[in-house]
C-alpha cells in the first residue's frame, strides 16, 4: 500500500475485522516506518490493551462531548433528557421501595390476625393488650382459665376470625346479629326483643354453660335459675298480711356493656377477654335503613344487655348480686320477707303498718337508685289480706295456686275442644294445642293435684285429634341439642359455618415492572418458538489473530529486567501512535 493513498473509514473497519485491532495497529506502525518490517513483531502486553482500551473510552467520550458542547440548545435538552431519566428513575425507586415496606407491614399484619385480637371497634378497644387473667380467683369459683383471646376461640371451638367476627363493633354495618322483634304485653304496650342469629347464640350458649351457670347466686334470685322457678319466688310470701310487689324499668336495657365488661372482670378475667365476653353479650340499639337497594344497620346509643339473648337473665342475675344483697339486708332489718325474679321484686310481712310499708319503699327505691336502676312508678303494688295477693302470677293467699277464673274458663275451654271438636277455638297466643299443653304444665308445676289431670286431659285431646308434634317443637329439641354441643366447643353440625381467614397478601408491582415482565414473557416465548433442530447448530468457531495467538503461547515466567524495559518503551511508543491516530481521524 502506498503512502499516497489514503484508506477511507470504511476501509479501516472492513481491515480491522479482517484481522484485528492489534493487527492493523502493527500494519500501520511498519507502513508509517515505526517498526522495520523484517524485524521481530512486539508482543502487545494484557496492561497495554487494558490501557488502550480506556484512552478509546476517553476518547470518544470526549468527542460526543465536544459535539455536545458545540451546540448549546442540544446540550441543553440532553442535560434535561438525562435529569428527567434520572428522576423517573429515583421515582420508580422509591415506588417499589415503599410496595415493599407496604407489602411486609400487611404480612405483618395478617401473621398478628392470626393470633391475637388487637381491634375490635372504636371505643372498645381499650386494653386488649391485657391478656393476664387472676388465675387463683377464677380456680376458686370453678371456672375456666382462659388469658388470651386465641384460647377462647379454641375453647368455644370456632376459629379467631369467627370470634373476631361475632365480637366485633361497628358503628354501620350490612349485617346484625340479631333479629329483632316487638311482642305485646299483658299490660300494653310493646316488649322488644332481640334474637340471636344461630352463630351468636351458639357462642352465647357457651359463655352461659361454662362461665355463668357455674356462679353462685343470691338466695333471693329465682329468675332464670335451674331448680328455681316463679312457684319458689313466690312461696316464702303465701299467707303474709301484706305483699309489696315493684317492677324494675327497662331491666335489660339498664344494664350497660360497661357494666357487663365490670362483671366478667370482676370474676377474674383479664382485660382482653372481659371485652370480648362483654361485646358478645351486649348489642346497641339499631336503626335500619335501606339506601340505593342495600340494607344498612345503623347503631344508636350504647351497648346494653339483650332481652332475647340466652345470657341476658344470667348476666343480670350476676350483676343484681350486690343489689340482692342489700335489699335483704335491708328487708330483714325491717321484717320484711324479699325476692326477686329477673325485674320482679317483691316484699312481703305480717302485722306491719302503713309507715312500715313506707319507710320499707322509700329505702328500697334509694338502695335500687344506687345500684344503677329505676323503680317503675305506675307498677307498684301493695296488697293486703283481705284482696287477691298475687306474685309473678302466682296467687299467695292461702297457698300458691292459679287464679280460679282462669283455671274454671280452662277447664270449660277442654270440655268445648273434646265436644266441638278445636276448629274456632283459641288460649292465649299462638297455636291452640301447644298454649293449653303449655298452659296444663304450667298449672302442673304450681299446684299438682289440679294440674296433672289437666295434662291428662290434653294428652287424650291431642290423641283424639290427631295431633302430631309440630315444627316449634322439633326446634325446641334442637334447640337443645344446640346448646349441649356448643356448651362442649363443638359445631352443631358439620357443615357449620366457618369464617375464612384473609387472603395473604400480595406484592403490588409498578408500571415499569409489569412492562418488565411483559418483555421477559415475550422473550420466553419467541425463544420456546424456536424449532428444536436449531438448537443442534453448530457454534462458530473464533480464531485467534496472530497477536493474540503471541499472546496465548507467551510464557508466564517473568521477563528479566531488561526485557521489561523495552517493552514498558514500547508500550509508550504504541500509545503515543493511537492518539496520533486518533486525533488525525478525528479531525
Amino acid at each position: 500500500m502506498s503512502e499516497e493513498k489514503k484508506l477511507t473509514r470504511q476501509e479501516i473497519y472492513q481491515r480491522i475485522r479482517e484481522t484485528s485491532k492489534d493487527e492493523y495497529i502493527l500494519s500501520e506502525m511498519v507502513r508509517l516506518g515505526f517498526w522495520p518490517d523484517n524485524s521481530e513483531k512486539p508482543t502487545l502486553s494484557e496492561a497495554f490493551i487494558k490501557k488502550r482500551t480506556e484512552l478509546q473510552a476517553a476518547l470518544r467520550e470526549l468527542g460526543q462531548q465536544q459535539m455536545l458542547y458545540s451546540d448549546p440548545e442540544k446540550a441543553l435538552k440532553e442535560m434535561h433528557k438525562q435529569r428527567k431519566q434520572a428522576a423517573l428513575a429515583k421515582r420508580e425507586e422509591t415506588r417499589r421501595k415503599r410496595n415493599e415496606e407496604r407489602f411486609q407491614r400487611a404480612q405483618h399484619w395478617r401473621e398478628v390476625q392470626a393470633h391475637q385480637i388487637t381491634y375490635l371497634g372504636e371505643g372498645v378497644s381499650g386494653g386488649l393488650e391485657d391478656a393476664t387473667a387472676d388465675e387463683a380467683r377464677l380456680r376458686s369459683q370453678n371456672l375456666p382459665i382462659i388469658n388470651a383471646a386465641e384460647e377462647l376461640a379454641t375453647a368455644m371451638g370456632v376459629t379467631l376470625n369467627e370470634l373476631r367476627f361475632l365480637a366485633y363493633s361497628k358503628e354501620v354495618s350490612k349485617l346484625s346479629h340479631y333479629q329483632q322483634f316487638a311482642i305485646a304485653k299483658k299490660t300494653g304496650g310493646v316488649r322488644e326483643i332481640s334474637a340471636p342469629m344461630p352463630r351468636m347464640k351458639r357462642a352465647q350458649y357457651w359463655v352461659l354453660d361454662n362461665i355463668l351457670a357455674p356462679l353462685t347466686l343470691h338466695e333471693a334470685a329465682h329468675g332464670f335459675v335451674v331448680e328455681r322457678s316463679i312457684v319458689s319466688n313466690a312461696q316464702p310470701h303465701v299467707g303474709k298480711d301484706v305483699v309489696i310487689n315493684l317492677d324494675l324499668k327497662d331491666f335489660f336495657p339498664t344494664v350497660s356493656y360497661a357494666r357487663i365488661k365490670g362483671a366478667f372482670r370482676h370474676l377474674g378475667y383479664s382485660e382482653q377477654i372481659a371485652t370480648i365476653l362483654g361485646l358478645l353479650c351486649s348489642q346497641p340499639k339499631t336503626q335500619e335503613v335501606e339506601m340505593d337497594g342495600q340494607k344498612w344497620f345503623v347503631s344508636e346509643g350504647e351497648r346494653f344487655l339483650p332481652q332475647g339473648a340466652p345470657t341476658s337473665p344470667a348476666i343480670s342475675n350476676v350483676i343484681c348480686r350486690k343489689l340482692d344483697r342489700r335489699l335483704q339486708s335491708m328487708a330483714a332489718k325491717l321484717g320484711f320477707t324479699y325476692t326477686r325474679y329477673a325485674d320482679d321484686v317483691t316484699f312481703s310481712a305480717d302485722g306491719k303498718s302503713d309507715d312500715d310499708v313506707k319507710r320499707l319503699l322509700w329505702r328500697c327505691r334509694s338502695i335500687i337508685k344506687d345500684e344503677g336502676f329505676v323503680v317503675h312508678p305506675d307498677k307498684t303494688r301493695i296488697m293486703r289480706k283481705h284482696r287477691r295477693q298475687e306474685v309473678t302470677g302466682v296467687v299467695v293467699n292461702d297457698k300458691a295456686s292459679v287464679e280460679r277464673k282462669q283455671l274454671k274458663r280452662f277447664r270449660a275451654l277442654l270440655f268445648q275442644i273434646d265436644r266441638d271438636g278445636p276448629a274456632g277455638k283459641s288460649w292465649g297466643r299462638g297455636e291452640l294445642f301447644a298454649a293449653i299443653d303449655g298452659f296444663a304444665n304450667y298449672v302442673a308445676m304450681v299446684n299438682p293435684v289440679k294440674g296433672v289431670p289437666l295434662q291428662q286431659k290434653v294428652a287424650q285431646l291431642k290423641l283424639k285429634y290427631g295431633v302430631k308434634v309440630k315444627p316449634s317443637r322439633v326446634l325446641a329439641l334442637n334447640k337443645k341439642r344446640m346448646r349441649l354441643k356448643a356448651a362442649k366447643g363443638e359445631a352443631p353440625r358439620e357443615d357449620w359455618w366457618q369464617a375464612q381467614a384473609s387472603a395473604a397478601p400480595e406484592l403490588e408491582k409498578t408500571a415499569e415492572q409489569v412492562k418488565e415482565e411483559r418483555k421477559a414473557e415475550k422473550a420466553e416465548q419467541q425463544t420456546q418458538a424456536v424449532p428444536a433442530a436449531s438448537s443442534a447448530d453448530p457454534a462458530p468457531v473464533r480464531t485467534s489473530t496472530p497477536v493474540q495467538s503471541q499472546q496465548q503461547a507467551q510464557p508466564s515466567a517473568p521477563a528479566p529486567e531488561g526485557e521489561s524495559h523495552a517493552k514498558t518503551g514500547w508500550i509508550m511508543l504504541a500509545i503515543g501512535i493511537l492518539i496520533y491516530l486518533a486525533m488525525k481521524m478525528l479531525g
